[in-house]
């Protein structure tokens, strides 16, 4: 007999994901949870999710152990915004970096970020941003900020000076765009028709919002604590959510990087390629 159960979507709380799952909740086969970056790719592991929206570096981190499923993406081709390096040092001073717990792959970018940039290789602490005091005296030299609290709740420019965009400064390194997160499936369901449907769906999600952009934006900014122009130029203009052919080549070159810095296991990511499906 077809499996006819919910198909449980992991994916992240910031303001970057909704154009991916704004009123995938309008598919009634679907059921919707959010968690941090760095705790989705468990979850698909452990079949708490059937797919989830997970951090690229996890695809060498659970290697032969996870299948990308090419639907749409949180990347960027240049300035990121929200994923930053605040420092009271110039870059090539950094040594100790308090990096937040909720991403892996942009720990492993910053890293390569000072190596490549920087000559300066540091070591990286876990650290939780949100309840850091970053406007004492005794805060942390260097901080590491991913997400919607980078708008909220950033550190001062008095405070840190020195600021990376980590997106623009990969993009200084490559002249690629860079993929943060992609959704993924167990390897083992790389066939599964219920990951295929699921794959089509998300797509067709996130296409129709697409077109919605703006309402979209403005509807969430204000609740998130964002500039509601701010917002828009961020989804409209400085984010990617295709996963194009660009996008396929700074993936795998980020991860061969990392692999070469002896941050992961060497992998080449594993791409699903499904054929179209129906979602009426």
């Amino acid at each position: 007999m077809p499996d006819t159960s919910p198909t449980t979507i992991a994916a992240v709380r910031y303001l970057n994901a909704v154009p991916l799952i704004q009123s995938i909740d309008k598919w009634s086969g679907c059921r919707l949870t959010t968690a941090a970056p760095a705790q989705i790719a468990e979850m698909v592991l452990d079949s708490t999710a059937d797919l989830g929206l997970i951090s690229l570096i996890d695809a060498a981190r659970y290697k032969d152990q996870l299948a990308i499923v090419p639907c749409s993406m949180i990347g960027c081709d240049g300035p990121t915004l929200t994923v930053r390096v605040f420092s009271k040092v110039e870059p090539s001073s950094i040594t100790k970096v308090h990096a937040d717990t909720e991403s892996h792959t942009s720990v492993v970018l910053a890293d390569l970020v000072l190596r490549e940039l920087h000559n300066t290789t540091a070591e990286f602490v876990d650290c939780d941003i949100r309840s850091s005091q970053l406007n004492t005296p005794d805060s942390p030299e260097t901080v590491l900020m991913i997400g919607d609290k980078v708008i909220t709740n950033s550190p001062t420019q008095t405070d840190y000076p020195y600021q990376i965009d980590l997106g623009e400064a990969w993009k200084t390194m490559t002249g690629l765009p860079f993929v943060y997160a992609v959704w993924m499936c167990k390897a083992d369901r790389a066939q599964d028709p219920q990951i295929h449907l699921a794959g089509a769906m998300l797509e067709r999600v996130y296409r129709r919002n697409r077109l919605r952009l703006d309402h979209l934006v403005a509807a969430e900014a204000s609740h998130r604590g964002w500039p509601t122009d701010l917002a828009k130029e961020y989804i409209g203009q400085l984010l990617r959510f295709d996963v194009d052919d660009r996008a396929r080549q700074a993936a795998e070159l980020f991860l061969a990087k990392a692999a070469a810095a002896g941050l992961v296991e060497p992998a080449n990511p594993a791409w699903i390629e499904y054929a179209p499906v129906s979602v009426n």
